[in-house]
This record gives C-alpha cells, structure tokens and sequence, in this order.
C-alpha cells in the first residue's frame, strides 16, 4: 500500500503541474502581445533555469546554483490554483498569503512537502544570497521576453486603453522616455527591483542590442 500511495503522488503532483503548459502569462495577455503562441507559465519556468546557469557560468557568484535551480523549479507552483496574477491585480501581501496556501494544498501529500515549501518561503523572503539571485533572474528572464516580443513587433501601444499596467504613472513616464516598449519594461524592472551590476549589464545590454538575430545562428 506504501508503494502505491507513492506511486500515486507522483502522478499526482506531475499532472497538477502539468497544468501550468496551459497558464499563459498574464502580463503578455495584458498587454495583448499577437503571436501563434504565448508563452506559458512553464515556459517561463524553463526559462528563467537557464538564464539562471547563464548567469552562474559567466559571473562570479559565490551561491549554490543546484539550490538555485531547485527553487525555480517550484517558485511558480501557487499558480497551479491562483493563476498568474500581476502586481495591478492584487497586493504583494494578498498574493503571498494566497500563494503559500496554494502551496500548501499542493504539495500535502508528498513525503518531502516541507523541504519543497522551506525552498519556497525562502524565495518569497528574499533574504539569502541563493533567493536573491533566483529573484533577479525572474524578473531579468520577463525583461528579455519582452525584448524578443518586441523585436517581432508583437505589441501594438495604440491598443492598450483596457490594459491597467499601461496607466500606470511609472510606465507612461517611461514609455515617453523610452524609444519602444521593451525599453520600458526593462527600464521600469531595473529601477523596481535593484539589481545588482551584472544583472544590470545584462539588462542594458539586452536593450542596446538585436537580440533575436541570435537565434538565426544555430
């Protein structure tokens, strides 16, 4: 009976994960970003991973990267049954408070549930070296989505009058500074979130620069 209550947990959490392949990110659907496919939550997950071991490998960060990446790997799971919600939809505080109970629901019947929740309160506090890295490249991940969205002329600024974030005062004072959408966006990250120097190059670089045309390498 052990057994199968393990085998069925498994199962369980992957499929209720399976569910974020189909929660589209909130913020593009906001700003009603027009492409065959936007990305998804678990897109954003695998993404964030990477730019994460991009960021280890090239820096000079003295943190544990498999605990980095063990953290993004779950950092999204309240999603599951909140949904992917933005900061004009809801508080920092609600949100954590409703995301935590999420967390709780799903991951009850795991063995290792405490870890996994330990790993994530961690994140949400961002108070270690490991949770601050992690942060910034959640937010640095969004940043250069945007770039790319912008680069394929995906957004159109003329249609955005039901789009709160678009009223905001911070981004209509940037996007009036700023020479195009994603400017804004990586402007209006740096600014919120304090990265540190290297995240900051990165930022910059990505808004300085044609990004796209790197995929036409491989």
């Amino acid at each position: 009976m052990e057994n199968i209550n393990r085998v069925k947990n498994v199962v369980d959490y992957y499929v209720l994960c399976n569910k974020l392949k189909q929660v589209i990110r909130a913020g593009w659907i906001n700003w009603k970003v027009e492409r065959d496919r936007i990305e998804s939550v678990a897109e954003h997950v695998y993404g964030v991973q990477q730019l994460a071991i991009a960021m280890w490998s090239e820096y000079d960060y003295d943190i544990d990267i498999f605990k980095v990446i063990f953290m993004l790997a779950v950092h999204e799971l309240e999603e599951i049954v909140i949904g992917d919600l933005t900061m004009w939809d809801i508080t920092p505080d609600e949100k954590l408070n409703m995301g935590h109970s999420a967390v709780q629901t799903i991951l009850k019947d795991l063995l290792e549930k405490e870890e996994i929740e330990k790993l994530i309160h961690e994140f949400d506090a961002r108070e270690t070296k490991e949770a601050k890295f992690a942060y910034f490249c959640d937010k640095l991940e969004c940043d250069i989505q945007s770039k790319l969205y912008d680069e394929e002329a995906s957004v159109d600024l003329t249609n955005q009058n039901d789009n709160p974030s678009f009223h905001d005062k911070k981004v209509q004072k940037l996007l009036k500074e700023k020479d195009s959408w994603s400017a804004m966006w990586l402007a209006f990250s740096r600014d919120r979130c304090n990265y540190d120097a290297n995240f900051t190059e990165v930022s910059n670089y990505v808004e300085n620069n044609n990004i796209s045309k790197l995929r036409k390498k491989l």
